[in-house]
């Protein structure tokens, strides 16, 4: 009887593992394949599967692929678009809310679908984002439909592909590329709101416990001009000692730059006086070139004279006072500190810099 028992143990632990599958590759030859990209703070992640064209060019567009929807002879679809790939169903995911040539879909996980038409394709975007290629298509599902003009391409691409192109900031387009035809549609973020609505819940965990968060947060809506009241209070928190903030170069110089974004010229002003003195002298000395370029050369002088008085006798220092006399005009001045700084110039550019700016002096020419 025990061994009875154990036969049957046996059969039924066989019978178990011969219902699982062992890896493979994916039927029909296809290779299984994701693309991922960061738009603003977007992640646009497609799995897909890569059917190749295996000799049949001329042959895929209007023959493998169908025109519009087509009855595939199973499943419960009898009217069903392309799967936009090979095999499984094709998913496109996004972390937030987007648009896709200029219509709003929410963030999520969808499937992906053409209707396929050599002069107007249909873009489908399916809330089911689980079936076995099309053959279960269900149009109550489709959440987004758009119209795409398909693009005739000069070289053939044997295995299908996804591909993010033309980038920026906050937009990129997607081209789904296979024979000599390409499917592009440009994603769009709107990265002014994704990313205050990240800083604001960032905030709120233990990354608000340190100025440095709320520092960053306040300079990228002024480097935006974005959300600028809010950012001020940000600034306010990040400066604040007694709410976690800590007054030095950095913190003062963001506070300043979001109330000069805000037309409080004289309060950034009085905040970047407050800074100067906090500075490295790296710090202070870009602070003083970006006032050369704003062409507020007065006030870039002072801050040069500010940086040579805490860092006396530095190359820095030095040809930042010749640089702030050369802005100003008196080029006998600047001349007088440019030679001083010359033999403390390391070697390379910057000495090379320092002895084209005293021939420039010398003729009496601008150096910045």
């Amino acid at each position: 009887m025990k061994k009875l028992f154990i036969a049957i143990a046996i059969a039924i632990s066989i019978s178990s593992f011969a219902q699982r599958a062992l890896t493979t590759a994916p039927s029909g030859g296809n290779k299984k394949a994701s693309v991922s990209e960061r738009i603003g703070i977007t992640d646009v992640t497609i799995h897909y599967d890569r059917p190749a064209v295996k000799g049949r060019e001329g042959k895929i567009w209007g023959q493998l692929v169908p025109v519009g929807y087509s009855d595939q002879g199973f499943g419960s679809s009898k009217a069903a678009p392309w799967r936009a790939g090979a095999n499984e169903c094709t998913t496109i995911e996004f972390s937030t809310d987007v648009k896709i040539e200029g219509q709003e879909l929410k963030a999520g996980k969808y499937g992906f679908y053409i209707a396929y038409d050599p002069n107007e394709s249909t873009l489908i975007f399916s809330r089911n984002n689980t079936n076995w290629g099309t053959f279960y298509y269900d149009p109550k599902d489709d959440v987004l439909h758009m119209k795409i003009k398909p693009v005739a391409t000069d070289k053939s691409v044997e295995w299908l592909k996804y591909e993010f192109v033309n980038q920026s900031e906050n937009a990129a387009t997607v081209n789904l590329v296979w024979e000599k035809l390409c499917f592009p549609f440009k994603v769009e973020v709107d990265l002014n709101k994704t990313q205050v609505e990240s800083f604001r819940k960032e905030l709120r965990t233990d990354m608000g416990f340190f100025w440095l968060g709320w520092q960053t947060a306040a300079q990228w809506c002024a480097n935006h001009n974005s959300n600028l009241e809010e950012a001020l209070l940000w600034a306010d928190t990040a400066t604040n000692p007694n709410v976690l903030g800590n007054k030095n170069f950095i913190s003062l110089s963001t506070k300043a730059a979001v109330l000069a974004k805000l037309g409080r010229m004289e309060e950034a002003k009085a905040t970047m006086m407050e800074a100067v003195p906090l500075g490295s002298m790296l710090e202070i000395h870009q602070y003083a070139r970006t006032l050369l370029q704003q062409k507020k050369t007065k006030e870039a002088l002072q801050v040069f004279q500010t940086n040579n008085e805490k860092n006396p006798n530095q190359f820095t220092t030095l040809f930042g006072l010749a640089r702030g006399y050369s802005g100003v005009g008196d080029y006998k001045k600047a001349l007088e500190y440019a030679e001083k700084a010359l033999p403390l110039a390391p070697a390379g550019p910057n000495k090379t810099n320092v002895e084209r700016s005293i021939s420039l002096l010398k003729e009496g020419k601008d150096i910045n």
